[in-house]
């Protein structure tokens, strides 16, 4: 029988790289990693690294791991690198000889440069930073997709309340994190989600308010939540009292200072934005204070919003802002969670403004267009190695394949450097008098940089 525990860092990798140990030059003493998205449509937002130091770089390397990954791997049909293993437990006892230099989490930078570096400081683990990179590649590039995703998306809507609002005030709960249930794994929701929170303050993935308090200090509550129906709890009622189950929302959730959403087109979304919200209920949620939240749930979001908007203006008025557009009552507001994702969001956003309302009328919510629809492909994020240190002599490492010259990967150790508003990855001797805007934060089992979840967020607001 073979082990089932999926913490062993040994077994935390493509089956290949057990291989790899093997495969190096003699004499090999260092290789350097770099990671860096190769391409995409977004600016970076490096995001991630901190929870997986934490969660995996911390605990050193046990006997029982080893023992466990030799009878794995060996069934599997690897060579299994045993003697190096048990040289880390007697030489570090377990911690990983590496260090790890990383951009600030939270940065923002254009595709294309260096965000990681990794290397061996013990020359006897040269083959220890390449066997990580399954679980440091994923670590890096699933959340770092994901919060980039959020900020372009943070932009366009900035962008629109720069035209059309009076202020910024609600930019931090414009979009929210509707992807918990269509998430791969928790892991994923707590990562993802977390993620999200870089840029903004709304989420329904209670899962990444718990990662913000394990991996990044959050000792404040990091992100809200209000009251909200979904379809079962409005059918129900049955369609016959489809007006009493909007009238228990009311009941229940409304009252000043008080936001809450019902989502609305169970059966037909223009009755009820017309009859039941706009006649038969439209005095009392005025009376009873606070901001109803309608939910469209279907349909082509141009057209639904567009209409939505236009009917609910005619029923509870509107007021022209300081920029020209209309803004509905302080009462009544939408948000549109159906069809959302980063290409979406840019012509729903100009379709509202050419209607004349204002783009603060109207919230999003994101799921599977947040924490699922990315790959590593997305950004074209890749691990590389590019330099050797072999026989006392650092050497250039790297590929250039004649089918596909995009895959040209970077040489020689590397850093990041910033002037102006310009980056750049430059080779580590041609800095000068340049700083290094990567900094250690891993060396031999000790994090060296701990970041709070309100550092990183101010961090990409600059």
């Amino acid at each position: 029988m073979y082990t089932s525990n999926f913490l062993n860092l040994i077994l935390n990798v493509d089956s290949y790289k057990a291989s790899h140990w093997l495969q190096y030059p003699p004499n090999t003493e260092h290789v350097s990693y770099y990671v860096e998205a190769r391409s995409g449509d977004f600016d970076v937002v490096v995001f991630g690294l901190q929870a997986f130091i934490k969660e995996y770089l911390l605990t050193p390397i046990s006997q029982q791991d080893i023992e466990d990954a030799e009878v794995v791997l060996s069934m599997h049909g690897l060579p299994f690198n045993r003697s190096g293993w048990l040289c880390l437990i007697e030489k570090h006892h377990g911690f990983l000889p590496l260090k790890i230099e990383a951009v600030p989490e939270g940065t923002v930078l254009p595709v294309g440069n260096v965000v990681c570096q990794i290397v061996n400081t013990d020359p006897e683990f040269y083959w220890l930073a390449g066997y990580l990179e399954t679980a440091l590649l994923r670590a890096i590039w699933y959340p770092s997709s994901v919060a980039s995703i959020s900020y372009f998306c943070k932009q366009k809507i900035k962008q629109a309340l720069e035209i059309s609002a009076d202020n910024l005030d609600g930019l931090p709960f414009k979009l929210h994190d509707f992807g918990a249930r269509g998430a791969s794994s928790l892991e994923t929701v707590a990562l993802g989600g977390l993620a999200h929170l870089v840029n903004f303050n709304g989420t329904d993935s209670v899962s990444a308010l718990l990662a913000a308090r394990r991996w990044y200090n959050a000792t404040q509550m990091p992100a809200f939540s209000i009251p909200a129906a979904e379809h079962s709890t409005i059918t129900s009622w049955g369609k016959e009292r489809e007006v009493a189950a909007y009238d228990n929302m009311l009941n229940q959730f409304a009252g000043k200072g008080k936001i809450y959403a019902v989502v609305s087109d169970s059966y037909d979304l223009w009755d009820a934005l017309e009859n039941i919200w706009g006649s038969k209920l439209r005095d009392k949620v005025k009376q009873l204070g606070g901001t109803l939240v309608i939910r469209p749930d279907s349909g082509e979001p141009v057209e639904v919003i567009c209409r939505a908007l236009t009917i609910l203006e005619n029923k509870f008025g509107s007021t022209i802002n300081s920029k020209g557009y209309k803004v509905l009552p302080d009462c009544i507001r939408l948000i549109q969670g159906d069809g959302i994702n980063c290409n979406s969001i840019v012509p729903i956003l100009e379709a509202i403004m050419a209607h004349g309302f204002s783009a603060d009328n109207v919230n999003f919510g994101m799921g599977g267009g947040l924490l699922q629809h990315v790959n590593r492909d997305t950004m074209s994020w890749a691990m590389k190695a590019s330099a050797a240190k072999i026989a006392s002599k650092w050497q250039d490492v790297y590929k250039d394949p004649i089918t596909n010259r995009a895959k040209r990967s970077k040489r020689g150790v590397l850093a990041l450097v910033k002037q102006q508003d310009r980056w750049q990855t430059v080779l580590q001797q041609e800095l000068g008098e340049r700083e290094n805007q990567l900094r250690t934060v891993f060396l031999n089992g000790q994090l060296l940089i701990d970041d709070d979840l309100e550092t990183i967020r101010t961090r990409t607001e600059r």
